[in-house]
């Protein structure tokens, strides 16, 4: 245990500075894995997902390491959320029982996650203020709820993942520059931007069957 621990202490060692704050040599591979991954979920390349897993894993200990509870437990079920939309990629089936290919959903389908997701936003963000010493539990709940919601959209290959993903990441810059994780905050910036890209692109790949 001790070994591990001295481990994980490497790892969260600074890297190098920027503006002032610490990158650390877990976020530094997190960020490079993060983009790999965005590119794969881009062309519908299953490989996104494994490297999902790995960033996950990176991303908890940095998360915990700055307090950021409901990140951090957000990594935990992207983890598993991964192994689940690895599967839906390769073997998932659609309504038509072919195949999973990309899709969208329904005015009806759009209008449950939004509430749901709403819904889900202050209760996380209540249970993370009663239960953590998070100095911003309704900020960090909020991305929280809607990556879960992008990850299972994503898992099922439906387009709004991508609508979703750029609201995610623009309220989580804002998160991590407050905390001072500013290579993090380029990298949500990037992946911002990165989604609209991905959402166009796959527009363009409805109905296609992929991976």
């Amino acid at each position: 245990m001790d070994a591990l621990h001295d481990l994980v202490g490497l790892w969260l060692q600074p890297a190098f500075s920027l503006w002032g704050s610490p990158i650390t040599w877990t976020e530094l591979l997190a960020c490079a894995l993060s983009l790999w991954m965005v590119g794969c979920n881009m062309r519908v390349h299953p490989l996104g997902w494994p490297l999902a897993t790995v960033s996950s894993l990176l991303y908890a200990a940095l998360f915990l390491h700055y307090r950021l509870y409901g990140e951090a437990s957000l990594q935990l079920v992207f983890v598993a959320l991964a192994g689940w939309g690895w599967w839906e990629w390769l073997h998932g089936r659609g309504g038509d029982g072919q195949r999973l290919t990309v899709h969208r959903l329904d005015g009806r389908a759009r209008m449950r996650v939004a509430v749901m997701c709403l819904a889900a936003w202050p209760l996380l963000g209540l249970l993370l203020h009663r239960m953590t010493d998070s100095d911003v539990p309704f900020l960090d709940a909020l991305p929280t709820v809607g990556s879960v919601a992008g990850q299972i959209l994503l898992g099922r290959k439906l387009v709004e993942n991508w609508p979703v993903w750029v609201a995610v990441n623009l309220v989580s810059v804002g998160l991590f520059a407050y905390k001072g994780l500013w290579l993090t905050v380029l990298l949500y910036g990037l992946f911002a931007l990165l989604a609209v890209w991905g959402w166009r692109r796959w527009q363009a790949l409805e109905g296609q069957v992929h991976g």
